[in-house]
């Protein structure tokens, strides 16, 4: 079979997005952004957001670790040690007031278990979080909107442009699996073996970060290490030909990473994890550069496996 990646057919399956849906991410924004309001007319009660500064003592001492500037916090939420949030109830912004508190016997810091303490605080600002109304209010003040109809327009023209972006990643994605497909190549045990390690190091990493381990996982999805790892051996093989199309393309079409493209890569790198440069300098070894110049790589042959091809749209 002759290697093929130029002249490939394909639908771009294009979703328009639907009242409803605009509606439907309005009523979620409006969940997830409370109106907050600044009290200046009474002191504090339960269920006030406070933002303050406080320092820890104990015997005379100011221990590490108790001290805040700017701190938020819910009175009556418990979130704080018991005792801590009813003294700050009947305050107003600049009072200072000196909490008195019992640390729990079981406290995670062994040096304050069982201590008497205080706190210095000073408050700074009482808040009060409500619902908004699906109004015009709410387009001024979440949605940087004259009117919530202005509010609407823009956010359906942000969703139509990701379900866009979305659908032509998945084209591209298509297009070179399609490719890959007329690659003739031996893939051997050890590769799969391999790739499927590597998947489940993904899986556990994306896990860690919600505080889950693979054992928990396979629980809550009611399967076990080895179904996962026979399920991941079939992407696997693709993945393996996949990247052996794309050497290839890139080997018979002379594609190179320039400096220019590199940078911007990397600059989308920071963006995207919130970091400068000199932030990220610190992680840019040669393999981490190796793996930018492979991304680069490889969206270089997708969009010409795409300039290439022949799209129709549905």
């Amino acid at each position: 079979m002759e290697f093929t990646y130029r002249g490939l057919t394909a639908t771009l399956e294009r979703h328009i997005v639907t009242a409803s849906e605009i509606d439907h991410q309005l009523e979620r924004l409006r969940q997830q952004t409370p109106r907050i309001a600044v009290v200046t007319d009474r002191p504090t009660q339960t269920g006030d957001e406070v933002v303050l500064d406080y320092a820890g003592f104990c015997k005379g001492e100011q221990f590490p670790g108790g001290t805040a500037q700017n701190q938020t916090l819910v009175l009556g939420s418990n979130t704080f040690i018991p005792g801590f949030e009813d003294q700050l109830l009947d305050k107003v912004p600049g009072e200072q007031v000196v909490v008195k508190v019992m640390f729990p016997t079981n406290y995670h810091a062994e040096n304050l278990a069982g201590m008497a303490a205080e706190f210095h605080c000073t408050i700074h600002q009482i808040r009060v979080k409500s619902q908004y109304e699906l109004d015009d209010t709410f387009a001024k003040e979440v949605g940087g909107c004259e009117t919530l109809e202005e509010m609407r327009r823009k956010l359906g023209e942000s969703l139509q442009a990701y379900t866009d972006e979305r659908g032509e990643m998945d084209l591209q994605d298509r297009l070179l699996r399609q490719a890959a497909e007329t690659l003739e190549i031996q893939i051997t045990e050890d590769q799969i073996n391999a790739a499927v390690e590597q998947q489940m190091q993904n899986l556990q990493a994306q896990l860690a970060q919600q505080g889950l381990s693979l054992e928990m996982y396979c629980s809550f999805m009611n399967t076990t290490e080895e179904a996962l790892r026979a399920d991941a051996r079939g992407e696997a093989t693709v993945g393996i030909r996949v990247q052996a199309a794309i050497e290839r393309i890139v080997e018979l079409e002379k594609l190179e990473a320039t400096q220019e493209e590199i940078a911007q890569a990397l600059g989308l790198i920071c963006r995207q994890n919130k970091m400068t440069m000199e932030q990220l300098q610190p992680y840019y070894d040669a393999e981490f550069e190796a793996a930018v110049i492979r991304s680069v790589l490889a969206s270089k042959v997708m969009k010409l496996i795409r300039d290439a091809a022949q799209v129709e749209e549905s």
